[in-house]
């Protein structure tokens, strides 16, 4: 199976912003999608974040989108839309010395959304899927599927409108 991992456009909102589960729109998605295009195999179902980011690129990319809410960001509770330069010191440092089990305050820690993630990639059928997505869940996805340990995968970088194809094999996937 191949999968598609495919990170939202450049979100609308101030530079050094916690936006994680905050609903906003992005750039361009119809540009980013026409070059996304002739990557994907024709037909190829698009799952998609229910959040506008993912999904207005979701929907220059296919008709056909189907929303899952188990493909939504983090959600950094009371730290959504402050500046990061704005957040307790304390909190971050004590988040980065436990990045799967820091929950920020009304949020959901990194563990959290690894369950969901994983649960998400549990449902898929034995198909060649496309995934609009953030971050987040594309570090746990590639994490799972080339069997990263947490301090690796949390590292995981991905470009806005970027996209990582996957070869999964039995729940793995292939060099």
């Amino acid at each position: 199976m191949q999968v598609f991992l495919i990170r939202h456009p450049r979100p609308i909102v101030g530079p050094g912003v916690c936006y994680g589960r905050l609903d906003v729109d992005c750039y361009a998605a119809a540009a980013v999608a026409n070059s996304l295009k002739p990557l994907l195999p024709l037909g190829t179902p698009v799952f998609s974040s229910p959040l506008r980011r993912a999904r207005q690129l979701a929907e220059a990319l296919s008709p056909n989108v189907i929303v899952d809410e188990r493909l939504s960001e983090i959600d950094f509770g009371e730290w959504e839309g402050r500046r990061w330069d704005d957040i307790d010191h304390q909190q971050l440092d004590a988040w980065a010395g436990d990045v799967l089990g820091f929950t920020p305050p009304g949020g959901e820690s990194v563990a959290a959304l690894q369950r969901r993630a994983l649960d998400f990639a549990a449902s898929l059928e034995q198909s060649d899927v496309a995934i609009v997505t953030h971050a987040g869940v594309m570090r746990a996805l590639v994490g799972h599927w080339r069997g990263l340990p947490v301090a690796e995968w949390s590292q995981l970088a991905f470009e806005f409108g970027g996209l990582v194809r996957l070869e999964i094999e039995e729940g793995v996937a292939r060099p």
